[in-house]
């Protein structure tokens, strides 16, 4: 009897060992993994018009046949987030070893909370953060979107990445709430006359970057297409402004926050007046046959050329430049061009303020015989300085100089030195009527190290310009005398 008890539980045992040994868990140990989700997006869409909370929710989906550990799920920000997470049941905004069973999923949910009428700093107009899905060395991200601030979203919401499309069958729409506007994604303007009063203030998010080397952006463009047009009316004192959506103190010089805006071929009918257009990749990008005109306009904190004309027509009244990365003016392709009192200040770094050219390559390795088209261009008492030793280079690629390559300095401040020699423009200043040429020891502006343009007590630009018919102030509204001073500044005795 006992030897049967025995063998009872020696099967019994046998049993237990092989049941368990069935049931033993097993792991995914692929070097990466590619988890799925519900969705990549999560858009808290509520309009908030007072203090409140939304929450959102995703599925990370296992889509092994074995259980995966995730290494971690976290917020960017998890300390500093507007963003509240609840993982896998779990209230933290950061949890690690987060197992999923085979071909199952978890629950992430995310909650946030906006005061609208906060400051742009403690809710800003567009707010964003991913969560990071961490196996290994393997990271996603999900994207959680929110909006902070009770604003005018010119665009829907919803379009990151995509095209807006604003039209009104050849009428005008008028900007005029006293709310700011938000444009989210990339707004066309086809077909209709956009008028912004004085104190406009439009936000451009630039949304994510697609290549961080070159700082090139999937949004935060504005296109105006050739039946459509904008026309912006600040005033001096009470301005225009366009830039990035982020008000942070620490953001508020950083160029290239967003694409900029651009006109089509053929736009007509663009006039900008006393408007700041600031914190962009491009200022303002002129194609082919469109027309802007700039009347006391500042284009600052660009990563790229503050104003570029592409076979275009542009002229320009009391207009500065200052901190851009590439040239204040870029002109290619010739076009039609007239720069009355303007200061292009274009320091720290390698491109000069002015950079004209007549012509463009047919082919990627320009190898085909090159496409020229007129230039002619006229600067009246402008400055071009910055801290190369030449702010100007001209290009002319057309056998016939005097029908293909027209330009003019008069009354102008230049900054120009090896300009003068053979290999490069030695007939310059015949070019340059009353032209001065700076030196670093020549005084000019009030600061140039915080870029305050205005002109210093001692400045060679005092009186050495000459009256042009129109123009009566500078651009801050102060009048000009009978001897101007050169540039968009008018001393102030």
């Amino acid at each position: 009897m006992r030897n049967g008890n025995v063998t009872i539980y020696f099967f019994l045992t046998l049993i237990m060992v092989y049941l368990c040994s069935c049931n033993k868990e097993s792991f995914y140990n692929g070097e990466d993994a590619d988890f799925l989700f519900s969705q990549d997006t999560i858009r808290f869409d509520t309009v908030f018009t007072a203090v409140g909370s939304a929450t959102r929710s995703f599925k990370i989906f296992n889509p092994y046949n074995e259980t995966a550990v995730v290494s971690n799920i976290s917020l960017e920000n998890p300390t500093t987030s507007f963003f509240r997470l609840n993982i896998d049941g779990q209230s933290t905004n950061q949890l690690s070893d987060v197992r999923i069973l085979p071909n199952d999923s978890i629950y992430v949910f995310a909650e946030v909370t906006v005061n609208p009428d906060s400051p742009l700093s403690n809710s800003p107009f567009v707010i964003e953060e991913n969560v990071n899905i961490t196996y290994n060395d393997n990271a996603q991200q999900v994207l959680l979107q929110a909006w902070g601030q009770n604003a005018n979203y010119i665009t829907d919401r919803n379009r990151t990445g995509q095209l807006s499309l604003l039209s009104c069958d050849l009428g005008e729409i008028i900007l005029d709430d006293p709310k700011p506007y938000v444009i989210h994604g990339r707004l066309l303007i086809d077909s209709c006359n956009l008028i912004l009063p004085a104190g406009t203030e439009i936000y451009v998010h630039g949304g994510l970057v697609i290549d961080p080397d070159v700082g090139i952006f999937n949004d935060g463009l504005i296109a105006v297409f050739p039946d459509g047009s904008i026309q912006s009316r600040g005033t001096a004192d009470n301005p225009v402004i366009i830039q990035g959506d982020r008000l942070e103190e620490e953001f508020s010089d950083v160029p290239g926050q967003w694409v900029g805006i651009r006109f089509l071929n053929e736009s007509k009918d663009n006039k900008f007046e006393h408007t700041i257009i600031k914190n962009s990749i491009v200022g303002s990008r002129v194609d082919s046959l469109a027309e802007l005109e700039l009347i006391s306009c500042t284009l600052a904190n660009t990563s790229g050329s503050a104003i570029v004309g592409f076979h275009a027509a542009v002229t320009a009244t009391n207009t500065q430049t200052y901190n851009n990365g590439g040239n204040a003016v870029q002109i290619v392709y010739g076009g039609n061009y007239t720069f009355d009192h303007c200061t292009f200040y274009n320091a720290n770094n390698s491109e000069p303020a002015v950079y004209m050219d007549n012509a463009i390559c047919q082919d990627v390795d320009c190898v085909l015989p090159l496409l020229l088209n007129p230039l002619n261009v006229t600067y009246n008492n402008c400055i071009v300085t910055g801290s190369n030793d030449d702010e100007i280079l001209l290009i002319d690629e057309s056998e016939n100089p005097s029908s293909f390559y027209n330009y003019q300095f008069n009354n102008s401040i230049t900054r120009i030195d090896e300009l003068l020699l053979e290999e490069g423009t030695p007939d310059f200043l015949d070019h340059c009527l009353n032209c001065i040429v700076i030196n670093d020891n020549d005084s000019l502006f009030l600061d140039r190290e915080i870029l305050d343009l205005r002109l210093d007590t001692m400045s060679i630009a005092i009186d050495n310009g000459v009256v042009v018919n129109g123009i009566d102030v500078d651009i801050l509204g102060n009048p000009r005398d009978e001897t101007p001073d050169i540039g968009c500044f008018e001393f102030q005795k």
